[in-house]
């Protein structure tokens, strides 16, 4: 195929994020014609330093229009069409994906490129990938039968923590800030009911209300109340639990009057204005970077909750978090600092708290602008039928053989792929305790990304969803997802399979149940192993062979906010080593 044929081609952009920005910008300009862009988010203030499409005036304006509207500024006779919806929806079926040449792909969650992946599959549309997170980056290519798809290789787990140690044995600064935002916060300004899994262990717990306000109670006495409870007696009672401190480090209760002795006034005197969007400047605090004392972290709490209840009343019961909303920002890190103090952990500055609130890798516009680039080449070596020469490429933050870009051959389709191959997986569960919708939540909607659930134990049908149910099918399995794998009108036991089916995804696997009594609530926290995703020993031996220059820690590309948390490996590459081959399962996980 000529270029200039390549470049009407039909393309199909998901994400116009970090890259997608980047990407849209460098297609009009290469001179391809015919773009659609699918992207549900709207434009925050937090986008504008590197999603350069964008102005302050776009705020709370879908990416996707205004996206639109802006290349068609400087390429009037480009053919872009928006869409501002989820990716997911019915309408983007198969038939939809089939329009196309190429899915360019700039998404910002594991769960929307599964699906995406799976659309293409069943298209058989080459889609190519991509992430970013701070100078690392990669471009993977994905064609049907010739490479391996986006799912062949496991992506990693989203780091979870047991419940009774974000809520009772605390060892780490990310406990401290999950308890705050996703307890304290809620339980005080949200959806009470959002936090019924992480309980307050509070010595009146049998009275809900002891973290709201009180008839003839003042905002400054309440809020020393719920600092006096949540971090005082909370604490006492934990500590009469006495076989959970034997090989742990007793936590200090802390009580104000012990933590601020001139009292709750030093924290009176300011008087806060509708509009405020911080406190630490009337606290005095300048810098964001600064590790507070105990003392100013209770000056901290105390005021940033008293400025929430005084001037956002509105918002007092439906309240959620987000990294850009300062206020309840600091009342966050302060809350989990006082915390960290209590449990002798290691305290932050709200800066450091912030990037673990939202998961923060500080988001580079060059980085996407280098990816965007080697996206477009990859898409025209497929459009001119030139798949031979097709690289996936990663992007890396020190030289190796004095290069930052490391292009690798791509992979062969993985035989034991659970997507492409029809590779049966085993689940580990206890079927005598787990429920069905256990499954379906921690196991086929989480880790195995399926939206639309059909699920068959031999000719009987479980559970099922869609907007063509009846009432009584609708009762019927919610009914069913309620019951114990081992209670089902035909009882899943060990030796079991089940046939799930996504509709939407045109997806189809089969899982083999293996019955087990325990599992560790540290390492297994959902109560449930999933096996058999993985390459096959032999496979992840033979791949150790494979010469493959990519970043040196292993960490969970993605593109597109300020917030990104990655694990490093524990072992790191030294950038100057070059003679070390890296395996395919050091490369970045997209």
């Amino acid at each position: 195929m000529r270029f200039g044929n390549a470049q009407k081609s039909r393309v199909l952009m998901v994400g116009a994020g970090g890259i997608g920005c980047e990407l849209l910008k460098t297609l009009v300009l290469t001179g391809f014609h015919n773009i659609d862009i699918i992207d549900m988010d709207t434009i925050e203030v937090s986008n504008l330093n590197r999603q350069f499409l964008f102005r302050k005036r776009h705020v709370g304006q879908s990416k996707a229009k205004v996206a639109r509207e802006a290349v068609l500024k400087f390429r009037p006779d480009a053919n872009v069409t928006s869409y501002h919806a989820n990716v997911k929806d019915e309408q983007f079926n198969v038939d939809f994906y089939q329009q196309f040449q190429v899915v360019l792909n700039g998404l910002d969650n594991l769960d929307a490129r599964r699906h995406v992946n799976r659309l293409c599959l069943a298209a058989g549309v080459p889609l190519i990938e991509s992430g970013t997170t701070g100078y690392l980056g990669q471009v993977t290519v994905h064609v049907k039968g010739k490479t391996e798809c986006y799912e062949c290789q496991p992506k990693p787990a989203p780091k979870t923590y047991p419940i009774c140690t974000i809520t009772s044995t605390p060892s780490k600064p990310v406990h401290c800030i999950v308890w705050a935002k996703e307890l304290v916060l809620v339980k005080l300004f949200g959806d009470r009911s959002q936090a019924s899994d992480l309980n307050l262990q509070a010595a009146d717990s049998d009275h809900e209300d002891f973290l709201q306000l009180r008839d003839a109670e003042t905002i400054s006495d309440f809020c020393a109340r719920v600092f006096d409870q949540i971090f005082g007696h909370n604490i006492e009672v934990a500590l009469k639990n006495e076989d959970q401190w034997k090989n742990r480090r007793r936590p200090t209760p802390l009580f104000l009057s012990g933590v601020l002795p001139e009292g709750i006034e030093t924290c009176k005197a300011h008087r806060f204005s509708d509009s405020i969007l911080s406190v630490m400047p009337l606290l005095g605090f300048k810098n964001p970077q600064e590790v507070l004392s105990l003392q100013d972290n209770a000056r901290l709490f105390i005021s940033a909750m008293r400025a929430i209840l005084e001037t956002r009343t509105k918002e007092i019961g439906s309240l959620t978090f987000d990294k850009d909303d300062q206020l309840a920002m600091e009342f966050v890190s302060s809350a989990a600092n006082l915390r960290a103090y209590s449990f002798g952990i290691p305290v932050m500055s709200i800066f450091d708290a912030k990037g673990i609130a939202g998961n923060i890798i500080h988001a580079i516009a060059t980085t996407n602008a280098i990816i965007a680039g080697l996206i477009v080449i990859e898409a025209v070596k497929i459009l001119m039928k030139d798949l031979d020469h097709c690289r996936m490429t990663y992007c890396v933050e020190h030289p190796s053989r004095k290069r930052l870009l490391m292009p690798a051959d791509p992979f062969e389709p993985n035989p034991n792929c659970y997507v492409c191959s029809n590779t049966p997986l085993i689940l580990e569960v206890n079927t005598v305790h787990t429920k069905l919708k256990d499954v379906i939540d921690r196991i086929l909607r989480t880790k195995l990304g399926v939206s639309s659930p059909v699920i068959m134990h031999g000719t009987s049908l479980l559970f099922e969803t869609g907007d063509d149910l009846g009432k009584e099918e609708i009762q019927l399995y919610t009914s069913n997802s309620e019951k114990v794998l081992a209670e089902l009108p035909t009882p899943v036991t060990n030796g079991g399979v089940l046939s799930v089916e996504d509709l939407q995804q045109e997806f189809k696997c089969s899982i083999h149940i293996r019955h087990r009594d325990n599992f560790d609530e540290e390492k297994e926290p959902d109560g449930m192993v999933l096996i058999g995703w993985s390459s096959s020993v032999a496979e992840q031996e033979k791949d150790k062979e494979k010469p493959i220059a990519a970043p040196a820690a292993s960490a969970e590309i993605i593109d597109d906010d300020d917030i990104t948390l990655i694990e490093p490996a524990a072992k790191k590459r030294k950038p100057e080593d070059d003679s070390v081959p890296l395996g395919k399962k050091q490369k970045v996980l997209e």
